[in-house]
């Protein structure tokens, strides 16, 4: 007997679910202590309710997906209009460093998983599914490139698996960043020297940092007219991808125009609504991710088990070794460079929440590090996801 819900019904349940989630990770240090997503919570619960209802009754559950891929778009046009190069040029060397350092860990972290793929005899785009998809991507990527792989690739399983991997490296990367940033400090004797942001620091912040001021109806009609229009405009940069045989996830255009739109103010000194384009993409993300977590096959995952767990291991381990031996040498082998070592483990394997979490860890012990409390959000959420996807499109049309 099968259960087919629509679009209405579909996203009526995955809020449902998303708040669900929020009262179980406000009720449950663990979820919160790892800065798991409320709708990753709630959509993991349905996906094992539904893989229950399918191995012990006759009842199949079918979900409408067709407003989950409108949810994403927005979700990552916001994020193009977060990508201004003109803070990025104000944010110093540093910045362009660790960025450098974050974008060759991408590179890393794609070609492990695809040579662990071929150890497993597995396809190369599955494997990428354990790659910076899920590690730097987080389940925002892996929710935006799963489907893409499993629908218009035919890659049986991979929506699952870069799910499950998304959730596990957030939980790993919150375990490791710590202990090697202590390891680091007790080891060397390094010793914070600085306790404040710089004067240019401090204008930066300013800018990244959202301003703060009333609900305005004026001004959210002009972040969503403006993130439609880029999103239009971006179907059409797409569909020009697609007719050369270039292979991109959906959102790629709109992402892009979001970003030229975003540089091109930046030169002519025209404003945007910045904060409301950034809580529009935030209520995109949750319900995107609540829908894309409760659309998973939880039973494909059983044939996958151990590659999957051997892939995500060397994950792990790339994480651990590139944060201790290439993070902390290239960002200056002091402190602040092994607060930035922890953080790099946080957002390498989840999100910058998780970058933060355990900076903040690191820092309530030893003493507190401006500068890379500075460089982490610059590079976390606002140009690491715009070079990933950039990357990631590189690898897959060379391996498909």
């Amino acid at each position: 007997m099968e259960l087919s819900l629509d679009m209405y019904q579909t996203v009526a349940l995955a809020v449902i679910f998303y708040f669900l989630g929020c009262y179980i990770r406000k009720n449950v240090s663990f979820f919160s202590k790892f800065c798991i997503p409320a709708p990753v919570i709630g959509g993991l619960i349905f996906a094992l309710i539904n893989l229950g209802l399918r191995t012990s009754t006759p009842l199949v559950l079918n979900l409408t997906d067709t407003l989950q891929s409108v949810f994403m778009t927005v979700f990552f046009c916001s994020i193009g209009f977060t990508a201004s190069f003109r803070l990025l040029k104000k944010g110093g060397v540093q910045v362009f460093i660790f960025l450098a350092v974050a974008i060759v860990l991408v590179v890393l972290q794609n070609v492990l998983a695809v040579l662990l793929a071929g150890v497993f005899n597995l396809d190369p785009l599955l494997g990428l599914c354990t790659g910076s998809i899920p590690m730097v991507g987080g389940h925002g990527t892996a929710g935006s490139f799963g489907p893409l792989f499993e629908n218009d690739l035919g890659v049986l399983g991979a929506n699952t698996v870069a799910i499950a991997s998304a959730t596990f490296g957030l939980i790993g990367g919150s375990l490791i960043g710590g202990p090697i940033a202590n390891r680091l400090i007790v080891k060397r004797g390094l010793k914070p020297v600085c306790n404040q942001y710089s004067e240019q620091e401090e204008t930066v912040l300013e800018e990244v940092l959202p301003e703060v001021h009333e609900v305005d109806t004026d001004r959210f009609m002009n972040a969503i007219a403006i993130l439609f229009i880029a999103m239009g405009i971006g179907s059409i940069v797409y569909n020009f991808f697609k007719s050369i045989n270039l292979t991109f996830p959906t959102y790629i255009g709109a992402m892009l125009i979001g970003a030229l739109i975003r540089n091109v103010c930046d030169l002519k000194k025209m404003s945007l609504p910045e904060r409301e384009i950034e809580v529009c993409g935030s209520v995109g993300l949750s319900v995107f991710l609540a829908m894309a977590l409760m659309s998973l096959r939880l039973w494909e995952l059983a044939a996958l088990a151990l590659p999957l767990v051997v892939m995500l291991l060397a994950q792990t381990l790339l994480m651990a070794v590139y944060a201790t031996f290439v993070t902390f040498n290239v960002m200056g082998r002091d402190y602040e460079a092994a607060v930035l070592a922890a953080a790099n483990c946080g957002f390498g394997m989840g999100a910058t929440p998780n970058a933060m979490a355990n900076m903040q860890s690191v820092s309530s012990k030893f003493g507190p590090a401006p500068k890379a409390f500075f460089i982490v959000p610059l590079v976390g959420s606002l140009f690491i996801d715009f070079f990933n996807s950039g990357i990631l499109t590189i690898f897959i049309n060379v391996l498909h």
